[in-house]
């Protein structure tokens, strides 16, 4: 029995915190949340799913456009998942994700609490440093390359233009593909864990123009990929280098083994085997290497920008004790440096761990120390043996999903004054703003910056004060 489609018309009257369009139909007032509308619109959509607290629709016809609208510059735009708000103006996204700030933090602010207007992002497209790319078939061997299909499962479809990224980012993508096209080679399937390609990584250093290419492969030995296979893979992104930059070609190994943690083994194909990148924070140049799985800000020019702001937010000192978790390949924590007596890193990948010692080692900043470790382990290590002295200012810059248990409580352990917190994802923020509020901090500033444009994403930095 073939599933009745119904279809509705619906004014859309707000956004969702995904950047999605909200809208009420119907005699009992239903709300529906329907992405790649605007505020304004009059349209049809299909009701896709059923919610006690809102439907979820897609868009089938814009009846009538609401009047600030704009035209969409990406060919792929309502079918990728990626932009959101690319029909929206650029000054209209700052306004959105401003408000966004303003109402998520509104229970925790009192009246000593600042927030500052956005910083808005100079380079609103092309800013992106990095980019993964996701390798899928279908059951007629149809092959995909690009990023995942809005509101579905994994389902990935071929891309053909990207403006987040330099030009570069898609041509080496375009290789890739005619590559696998011209091979043998499947795509990995994890539910059966057959199949040989998982996704394709490009970074790039925005300073340097350093290139970056890593392959992610599959760890079954039945499915391995052949040396004259990557022999000719190497060749085809070479040839779209067409400016003939620095370039890094990396394989990774993936191992998934069901119940046991997930291995990564990296083999250097061809190049230099990491990219630079320079960053200049209060009028003190960085320069930093970069390892294919050392995580560094995706947005370089804004990087500078939150660094800066945080340095300022903070009002560091000569004599400051400052703790940099979750520190990376150390950029936060290096631009520090300069302006304080010590700084004590803490991550948990070696990978960026070993990036942040050369990092602070090529920088010349000898009071610079980093950990390798979870950060409720080390802190707690090091409050144990009183190894190091109690911060002064404390830097976090977690995962998306914030700070876990025992971190919150190693940190509330060290009893710090300042705290400098940024964050990719408020949401997560402001969890953990309330857990701290109950441990005797003030929350006096907000600062939410824009590193994503196009995207409902934004960085946000919060000062908490005990």
């Amino acid at each position: 029995m073939t599933k009745k489609v119904q279809l509705i018309d619906v004014a859309i009257t707000s956004l969702s915190k995904e950047g999605n369009g909200l809208g009420i139909y119907g005699e009992h007032k239903k709300k529906i949340e329907i992405p790649f509308t605007y505020p304004g619109d009059i349209v049809t959509a299909q009701v896709t799913k059923k919610r006690r607290q809102k439907n979820e629709g897609r868009l089938v016809e814009i009846l009538q456009a609401a009047p600030d609208r704009i035209e969409p510059r990406c060919p792929h735009f309502g079918s990728c998942g990626g932009c959101r708000l690319q029909h929206f103006s650029y000054e209209e996204q700052l306004n959105q994700k401003a408000l966004k700030i303003e109402n998520l933090f509104a229970p925790f602010m009192q009246e000593e609490t600042q927030v500052s207007p956005i910083i808005a992002c100079d380079q609103p497209w092309e800013y992106r440093n990095k980019m993964e790319f996701s390798f899928s078939s279908d059951k007629h061997g149809t092959k995909y390359l690009g990023l995942i299909l809005a509101n579905t499962r994994g389902h990935v479809f071929n891309l053909k233009e990207c403006y987040l990224t330099h030009p570069w980012f898609v041509r080496t993508l375009k290789a890739t593909r005619d590559w696998w096209q011209e091979s043998s080679l499947q795509a990995y399937h994890p539910p059966s864990d057959q199949g040989s390609l998982r996704t394709l990584t490009l970074r790039e250093g925005m300073t340097s123009q350093d290139r970056m290419v890593m392959l992610t492969v599959s760890g079954n030995p039945d499915f391995a990929i052949h040396k004259n296979q990557l022999t000719h893979f190497v060749e085809m992104i070479k040839t779209a280098n067409t400016e003939n930059l620095p370039l890094s070609i990396f394989l990774r190994i993936q191992q998934a083994i069901k119940g046991e943690p997930t291995q990564f083994y990296e083999m250097h194909l061809s190049g230099p085997e990491s990219i630079r990148e320079e960053l200049e924070v209060g009028g003190v140049a960085l320069k930093f290497n970069i390892s294919p799985s050392s995580f560094f800000q995706p947005n370089t020019m804004q990087a500078k920008k939150i660094y800066q702001q945080a340095i300022e937010m903070s009002e560091v000192s000569k004599d400051s004790v400052v703790y940099d978790l979750y520190c990376g390949t150390g950029t936060l924590g290096l631009a520090f440096a300069k302006h304080c007596k010590q700084v004590v890193g803490v991550e948990i990948s070696p990978e960026s761990s070993l990036d942040a010692r050369t990092n602070a080692k090529d920088n010349q900043a000898d009071n610079v120390t980093i950990f390798t470790g979870s950060c409720g382990d080390i802190l707690y290590k090091i409050r144990e043996e009183r190894s190091f002295p109690p911060p002064d200012i404390l830097l976090l810059d977690p995962p998306r999903v914030g700070l876990d248990p025992k971190a919150l409580e190693e940190v509330s352990a060290l009893n710090c004054s300042s705290i400098i917190y940024i964050s990719c994802n408020p949401d997560s923020q402001a969890r953990d703003t309330a857990y701290f509020l109950d441990k005797g901090y003030r929350l006096l500033k907000i600062q939410p910056v824009d590193q994503f444009p196009q995207t409902m994403h934004i960085e946000n930095i919060i000062l908490l004060k005990k």
